[in-house]
Protein backbone atom coordinates (compact mmCIF):
# COMPACT_ATOMS: atom_id res chain seq x y z
CA UNK A 1 0.00 0.00 0.00
CA UNK A 2 2.99 2.29 0.60
CA UNK A 3 3.75 2.37 -3.13
CA UNK A 4 0.16 3.33 -3.98
CA UNK A 5 0.32 6.14 -1.42
CA UNK A 6 3.63 7.36 -2.88
CA UNK A 7 2.10 7.56 -6.37
CA UNK A 8 -0.99 9.27 -5.00
CA UNK A 9 1.13 11.95 -3.28
CA UNK A 10 1.88 13.37 -6.73
CA UNK A 11 -1.79 14.36 -7.05
CA UNK A 12 -1.76 16.44 -3.85
CA UNK A 13 -2.41 20.16 -4.29
CA UNK A 14 -0.21 21.53 -1.50
CA UNK A 15 0.86 24.82 -3.05
CA UNK A 16 0.77 26.87 0.15
CA UNK A 17 1.94 24.65 3.01
CA UNK A 18 4.06 22.28 0.89
CA UNK A 19 2.95 19.31 2.97
CA UNK A 20 1.48 16.71 0.60
CA UNK A 21 -0.56 13.92 2.18
CA UNK A 22 -2.19 10.87 0.63
CA UNK A 23 -4.81 8.54 2.10
CA UNK A 24 -6.44 5.31 1.00
CA UNK A 25 -9.57 4.00 2.69
CA UNK A 26 -9.94 0.23 2.33
CA UNK A 27 -13.45 -1.18 2.52
CA UNK A 28 -14.32 -4.70 3.64
CA UNK A 29 -15.26 -5.66 0.06
CA UNK A 30 -11.77 -4.67 -1.15
CA UNK A 31 -12.79 -1.35 -2.70
CA UNK A 32 -10.22 1.40 -2.22
CA UNK A 33 -11.07 5.10 -2.01
CA UNK A 34 -8.19 7.49 -2.54
CA UNK A 35 -7.74 10.99 -1.23
CA UNK A 36 -5.13 13.72 -1.21
CA UNK A 37 -5.02 17.06 0.52
CA UNK A 38 -6.21 19.93 -1.63
CA UNK A 39 -5.24 23.42 -0.46
CA UNK A 40 -6.59 26.81 -1.43
CA UNK A 41 -5.42 30.32 -0.56
CA UNK A 42 -8.09 30.22 2.15
CA UNK A 43 -7.09 27.16 4.23
CA UNK A 44 -10.61 26.45 5.45
CA UNK A 45 -11.78 25.97 1.87
CA UNK A 46 -9.40 23.05 1.31
CA UNK A 47 -9.67 19.44 2.47
CA UNK A 48 -7.34 16.93 4.07
CA UNK A 49 -6.52 13.60 2.41
CA UNK A 50 -8.28 11.56 5.10
CA UNK A 51 -11.62 13.34 4.76
CA UNK A 52 -11.29 13.36 0.99
CA UNK A 53 -11.08 9.54 0.97
CA UNK A 54 -13.81 9.03 3.59
CA UNK A 55 -16.24 11.46 1.95
CA UNK A 56 -15.61 9.84 -1.44
CA UNK A 57 -16.60 6.45 0.03
CA UNK A 58 -19.72 7.93 1.60
CA UNK A 59 -20.60 9.61 -1.71
CA UNK A 60 -20.43 6.17 -3.31
CA UNK A 61 -22.89 4.63 -0.84
CA UNK A 62 -20.47 3.09 1.66
CA UNK A 63 -21.08 3.35 5.40
CA UNK A 64 -19.18 3.13 8.66
CA UNK A 65 -19.43 -0.66 8.90
CA UNK A 66 -17.98 -1.00 5.39
CA UNK A 67 -14.70 0.71 6.32
CA UNK A 68 -11.87 -1.68 7.17
CA UNK A 69 -8.66 0.35 7.33
CA UNK A 70 -7.24 3.79 6.52
CA UNK A 71 -3.70 4.19 5.18
CA UNK A 72 -1.82 7.51 5.39
CA UNK A 73 1.47 8.96 4.19
CA UNK A 74 3.01 12.42 4.15
CA UNK A 75 5.33 13.50 1.36
CA UNK A 76 7.94 14.44 3.93
CA UNK A 77 8.25 10.84 5.22
CA UNK A 78 7.46 12.16 8.70
CA UNK A 79 5.13 10.35 11.07
CA UNK A 80 1.85 12.22 10.77
CA UNK A 81 -1.37 11.88 12.66
CA UNK A 82 -4.75 13.14 11.41
CA UNK A 83 -5.57 16.73 12.32
CA UNK A 84 -8.39 17.32 14.77
CA UNK A 85 -10.94 18.11 12.05
CA UNK A 86 -10.14 14.74 10.46
CA UNK A 87 -10.29 13.05 13.85
CA UNK A 88 -13.82 14.38 14.26
CA UNK A 89 -14.76 12.96 10.85
CA UNK A 90 -13.18 9.62 11.80
CA UNK A 91 -15.25 9.52 15.01
CA UNK A 92 -18.46 10.39 13.16
CA UNK A 93 -18.06 8.18 10.08
CA UNK A 94 -15.82 5.25 11.12
CA UNK A 95 -15.94 2.58 13.78
CA UNK A 96 -13.75 3.39 16.77
CA UNK A 97 -11.88 0.10 16.33
CA UNK A 98 -10.96 0.84 12.71
CA UNK A 99 -7.21 0.60 12.17
CA UNK A 100 -5.17 3.46 10.74
CA UNK A 101 -1.79 2.58 9.23
CA UNK A 102 0.61 5.50 8.96
CA UNK A 103 3.70 5.06 6.81
CA UNK A 104 6.82 7.12 7.46
CA UNK A 105 10.55 6.89 6.80
CA UNK A 106 11.36 4.45 9.62
CA UNK A 107 8.44 2.11 8.94
CA UNK A 108 4.80 2.20 9.91
CA UNK A 109 2.65 2.97 12.93
CA UNK A 110 -0.74 1.37 13.56
CA UNK A 111 -3.39 3.02 15.72
CA UNK A 112 -7.16 2.81 16.03
CA UNK A 113 -9.62 5.67 15.84
CA UNK A 114 -10.27 5.10 19.56
CA UNK A 115 -6.58 5.53 20.38
CA UNK A 116 -6.50 8.82 18.46
CA UNK A 117 -9.63 10.13 20.15
CA UNK A 118 -9.79 8.91 23.78
CA UNK A 119 -12.28 11.61 24.84
CA UNK A 120 -14.24 12.06 21.63
CA UNK A 121 -17.45 13.99 21.05
CA UNK A 122 -19.98 12.74 18.51
CA UNK A 123 -23.61 12.94 17.54
CA UNK A 124 -24.43 10.48 20.31
CA UNK A 125 -23.47 13.17 22.82
CA UNK A 126 -26.13 15.51 21.42
CA UNK A 127 -29.05 13.25 22.36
Amino acid sequence: MREKLDLLLEKSKSTYFHYPVSAILECSDGTLFKGVNVETASPQAGICAERNAIFSAISNGYQKDDFKRLYLKAGTNQLLYPCFICRQALVEFCNLDMEIVIYFEEGEKKVTVRELTPYCFSGADLK
